[in-house]
């Protein structure tokens, strides 16, 4: 059982690569399941004076949907393709987060926190927001969205859990208790998590999340998926092996896995 559930293309505007593409990939390298999921357009700032290239524009979502379910049928027999999205975690937009998930056919949705306020922790043009701040103190205010995304019953699995680390910014203090009350909310929730392995290619050269965060998933049995986040077809399935490597490492024998937004563990 080979899959990657975390992939981008280029309608988000910071991939390249049609569907198509990661499609035709995917059946080289041999996956059994692929899922598409590109990032929610952008809802709390303004796509026109923000960032640019930052998430496709909402009147792309339908498209989107469409093409996935189109290349779901033309592959099938081929590769099993699961829709998805990966909807960012906004706090105070959660009716409008909502309604994007209910108005499409999903097989699953990834609730990831990028942004803290109009601040995308995963952008590099914008790592200058760390002059001058509290780490330790930025890491609280991320951790807390985190338990929020897990509470507020959106998402079928956490992406990325401890993404704050990407850019190497690492408070002096211990950030255990923060992860702890995060996988936590998490178990309560009844969500899932992804092992991202992209973090391997950033500076903070460790996937998503950390190992100790993997051992206490083990250890209170929180479901984990797995995910590249492919940006560039030729990178679909990038350290997969090394993160199947770590799970089966840590005594994990099951992956999530996701149609129609139910879960269904498999062994790997």
């Amino acid at each position: 059982m080979l899959i990657d559930y975390h992939t981008h293309h280029v309608r988000c505007g910071h991939a390249s690569g049609e569907l198509e593409d990661y499609v035709k990939r995917g059946i080289e390298i041999g996956l059994t399941q692929l899922g598409l999921s590109d990032h929610m357009p952008l809802l709390h700032v303004d796509p026109q004076t923000y960032y640019p290239e930052m998430a496709m524009p909402m009147e792309e979502l339908p498209r989107y949907v469409e093409e996935c379910l189109y290349l779901k049928e033309k592959y099938k027999g081929q590769i099993d393709i699961r829709v998805g999205l990966e909807g960012d975690y906004i706090e105070g937009y959660e009716p409008q987060i909502a309604a994007i998930i209910h108005a499409y056919p999903w097989d699953y949705v990834i609730g990831s926190v990028h942004f803290l306020g109009e601040w995308d922790i995963s952008d590099f043009r914008q790592t200058g927001n760390w002059e001058g701040k509290d780490i330790f103190a930025v890491y609280t205010q991320y951790y807390e969205a985190v338990k929020k995304a897990a509470r507020s019953g959106m998402y079928d699995y956490l992406g990325h859990l401890d993404m704050i680390k990407r850019f190497g910014y690492v408070p002096e203090q211990d950030t255990w208790e923060l992860e702890k009350a995060a996988l936590d909310a998490v178990k309560e929730s009844g969500v899932a998590i992804e092992l991202n392995a992209s973090g391997l290619r950033h500076p903070c050269k460790e996937m998503f999340p950390s190992e100790r965060m993997l051992r206490y998933c083990q250890e209170v049995g929180i479901p984990v998926t797995l995910g590249s986040d492919a940006h560039q077809p030729e990178r679909l399935g990038q350290y997969l092996d090394e993160a199947r490597a770590l799970l089966k490492s840590l005594g994990f024998n099951e992956i999530a896995t996701f149609a129609a937004r139910k879960r269904l563990l498999v062994t790997f």
